[in-house]
């Protein structure tokens, strides 16, 4: 938690199977802690297959990797409302 920057997120991906930290290290500094359990690599194709079938698509931006550098620049000013996809293939044209 140190190493956050204040008003410093910890994303946690997966599912660690403990965590140890001192209260007021999220406190001083205003630091948040979220996560998103994924599963294994089954679940996710499951997951992809039932997606497909059932026409549940994600809300995406997708954006040249020229763009890049503002896409960051909009994450870190909260400025996404949709997760990013670069596309790599038109972008080495």
């Amino acid at each position: 938690m140190s190493l956050l920057k204040t008003e410093g997120i910890l994303v946690l991906v997966g599912f660690p199977g403990e965590i140890r930290l001192p209260p007021a290290s999220l406190i001083l500094g205003s630091k948040t802690i979220c996560g998103s359990v994924t599963g294994g690599t089954e679940d996710i194709k499951e997951m992809l297959e039932y997606s497909a079938a059932n026409k549940v698509y994600p809300n995406i931006e997708v954006i040249p990797i020229t763009y890049i550098n503002d896409a960051l620049e909009r994450l870190v000013q909260r400025d996404v409302k949709y997760r990013f996809v670069i596309d790599i293939q038109n972008s080495l044209h």
